[in-house]
């Protein structure tokens, strides 16, 4: 049987109405987490622009864009949900797969849910298998052979997974919508991304997404996939993509991120928050991490917040003179201020023996400051937001209220809390109703308006 085909039944069959009681409270906090970071992506560039795509291109329909006055097809929602919610960097990630799975199955699950009048079980169990099939794929690549870790190379694969449970697929059907989403997903050259010119295009999860849910629906219309696309040894190990199906669910392994930047950079951002002490000069600030961080673009002065979201000197030098709330979420005007620039410009960053072996399944740093005093060395193994240092349901939620200001009134975060508190047990009705709800909305520019 082909890799594809035991991913395809377990999607298809797993019974219905079995999902872990513990694992539906992880659905409810990841959506908690996500809709933080649509909330606070809802009004860039980037999410605006998308949104106007989707109404242009995709059209309106019965799917709610969160947290606007807007209803568009399955795809359009979708997509315009996705771009916000992967926007400003502070959506849910996955060390082993070194990217962002919620951004892309999230929106497209709920999306479908409420189109086609799914159960919320039916969401809830949607939403896990497409972590696991997604999670699955991309951490079953070798490092070695890994030639972009765009999440949009394998959040597809989930989306399909996800979309195709919803619609009920057979195993057969379901197959082929894994194979079509994994053939026809975004590939992401190397030079199309965010470190070009000010470019919006970053983790490719948008299209992702659209190319998952519409592989299932042709699926299920008859169109067929390849389904030896995943069975190449050395590309995908057979045991990561297929052991424990159904015994161990991947959406519980998942990071949280407190800061609107780059994951790889949440150590040394934690180390930084420790040892500062806000009145004391900044004599000098070294960073110690894993190869493949100092292998961002890292701008010193970056142009744009997609450019500042993957500079540690950026990020860093924010954090140290600005504190957490500079990155919760980033404002643009910290691009242009003078204090961040000029330290963003001495901070020294090399890659480090002591963490060799540690991508991707962890990203340590260690920060050495010294503040007038001598140097201050502290590591961070476990940022917080990992597994291993996990952020609390109430740190979640106070994360949405936080981050969520921008783009919600405070009754209206008030009653998106309410509604996800109850969301295992009142179900996504009243969600969607809150995230629909104008009067708790501060407005931007309308999407339907032309640039």
């Amino acid at each position: 049987m082909h890799a594809i085909e035991q991913l395809a039944t377990f999607a298809a069959t797993h019974p219905a109405g079995s999902l872990p009681q513990a694992t539906k409270d992880i659905c409810a906090i990841l959506i908690a987490d996500l809709l933080a970071a649509t909330a606070a992506g809802l009004h860039s560039n980037l999410a605006l622009a998308a949104r106007r795509a989707a109404i242009a291109s995709y059209g309106k329909g019965p799917s709610t864009v969160w947290m606007t006055d807007q209803s568009l097809s399955i795809a359009g929602a979708a997509m315009a949900n996705a771009a916000a919610a992967s926007a400003l960097d502070i959506d849910d990630g996955h060390r082993g797969a070194a990217g962002h799975p919620g951004a892309g199955i999230i929106p497209a699950a709920i999306a479908v849910g409420q189109a086609i009048g799914t159960s919320d079980e039916d969401i809830f169990e949607a939403i896990a298998i497409g972590y696991d099939v997604a999670l699955r794929v991309a951490t079953a690549r070798p490092t070695e052979t890994i030639d972009s870790y765009a999440s949009g190379r394998w959040v597809n694969f989930g989306v399909a997974a996800a979309v195709g449970r919803l619609l009920k697929l057979s195993p057969s059907q379901m197959a082929n919508a894994i194979g079509i989403a994994g053939a026809e997903g975004p590939i992401g050259y190397k030079k199309g991304t965010s470190r070009y010119q000010g470019s919006t295009v970053k983790e490719l999860i948008p299209p992702a997404v659209v190319a998952g849910l519409t592989a299932a629906f042709r699926a299920q219309a008859g169109a067929t996939g390849p389904l030896d696309l995943l069975d190449n040894e050395t590309l995908y190990t057979r045991s990561v993509l297929t052991g424990e199906l159904g015994e161990h669910w991947w959406i519980g392994d998942c990071y949280l991120k407190p800061y609107a930047c780059c994951r790889y950079m949440h150590g040394a951002v934690d180390a930084i928050l420790e040892l500062r002490r806000p009145d004391a000069p900044i004599k000098s600030l070294r960073i110690e991490t894993f190869q493949r961080g100092t292998e961002l673009s890292n701008e010193r002065a970056p142009r744009s917040l997609e450019g500042a979201q993957y500079s540690y000197y950026f990020s860093c030098a924010l954090a140290a003179l600005r504190g957490r709330q500079a990155l919760q979420p980033m404002d643009p005007a910290s691009l242009r201020d003078p204090e961040i620039l000029e330290l963003s410009s001495r901070i020294e960053m090399v890659a480090h023996s002591d963490f060799n072996d540690s991508f991707p399944k962890g990203t340590p740093s260690r920060v050495i400051i010294d503040q007038g005093n001598g140097p201050e060395s502290r590591t961070v193994l476990f940022p917080l937001g990992d597994v291993a240092n996990p952020m609390s349901a109430e740190q979640v939620m106070e994360k949405f209220r936080l981050i969520g200001a921008e783009s919600l009134t405070e009754d209206g975060r008030n009653t998106i809390l309410v509604a996800i508190s109850k969301l295992t047990t009142d179900g996504f009705t009243p969600l969607l109703s809150a995230l629909a709800d104008r009067a708790g909305q501060i407005s931007s520019p309308r999407a339907d308006e032309v640039a």
